[in-house]
């Protein structure tokens, strides 16, 4: 008998370490959610976190091409200001608005929109709720089973602009992901960018490319989001963001020359991300 408990407390004690190490994990992470605890890093860990392809520049060889990595280049201020619109207040409420299943069901809205845009699987939700950890009380649902997102989410960041959840494309996608995607990508007027996410572990798939050939043929201004960057090794993700800068140089009209990549887990890149979302939205110009 004696033997059999210690048989079953074995197994026990290593699950009871796991979510101990699990839960440290996070609480670590979840406190660079902020960009004033990401300013206490020094210099070369905060630049790392909070601008993830510069980072990567480091490892690339001095003939490679980077400038594209430093399109858009805002300063701490700029971060700090941007990060405020994300702060909920009595006076600046942040929340889930509505869900719509058809066009003609989504809510005339007069404020700025930016859409969230990606494979089933890719982390857009996952994206979603980490823009927004810093106003706990939103409420964006994130499941681990792929294509759980059928309709369109709408989040109104007070009166300034909207975030809108997609549904994902490709593994169990909503049958008619086309006649509710398409059309709100097409006649949205206060659209003002389509954020595009790509897997940093596998880089632009099929489905991917199509997503980028209907946003080129609508005209519209997008931008491609790296997501889970913290999974993937650094030789393959520079090997990803490399192909991927290229084929924006050779192959979009409409796509913003710089790449975003992202970290859900960690935040890294997600403040840079927040920015650089309440400048295309007009509510920032940047200091220099």
């Amino acid at each position: 008998m004696l033997q059999l408990l210690k048989g079953r407390v074995a197994p026990v004690i290593c699950y009871l370490m796991r979510r101990h190490l699990n839960v440290n994990q996070s609480r670590s992470a979840s406190k660079y959610a902020s960009f004033s605890q990401v300013l206490q890093l020094h210099e070369k860990q905060l630049i790392g976190h909070a601008f993830p392809l510069q980072e990567l520049a480091r490892h690339l060889a001095p003939t490679v091409d980077t400038s594209c990595f430093y399109t858009f280049q805002p300063n701490y201020n700029d971060i700090s200001t941007a990060e405020a619109f994300f702060i909920q207040s009595q006076k600046h409420v942040i929340d889930y608005f509505t869900s719509a299943v058809r066009m003609d069901h989504a809510p005339e809205l007069s404020q700025p929109e930016v859409c969230f845009l990606g494979q089933s699987n890719v982390g857009k939700s996952s994206l979603i709720k980490a823009l927004f950890s810093l106003a706990p009380d939103v409420e964006v649902r994130v499941s681990k089973t792929p294509g759980h997102t059928k309709k369109l989410n709408f989040y109104k960041v007070g009166k300034f602009f909207t975030l809108v959840d997609m549904p994902g494309y490709g593994y169990k996608a909503p049958k008619d992901f086309a006649e509710m995607v398409e059309p709100y990508l097409n006649q949205r007027p206060n659209l003002k960018r389509t954020f595009l996410l790509v897997d940093g572990q596998t880089g632009l798939q099929e489905m991917d490319n199509i997503a980028i050939e209907m946003l080129e043929e609508f005209g519209l201004p997008y931008v491609l989001v790296i997501t889970k960057i913290d999974r993937a090794a650094k030789g393959q993700m520079a090997r990803n963001v490399l192909q991927i800068q290229e084929f924006i140089k050779k192959k979009t009209y409409g796509c913003f020359p710089q790449l975003f990549p992202v970290s859900s887990v960690y935040y890294s890149g997600i403040h840079v991300l927040r920015c650089f979302i309440v400048h295309v939205t007009g509510h920032l110009t940047l200091s220099s």
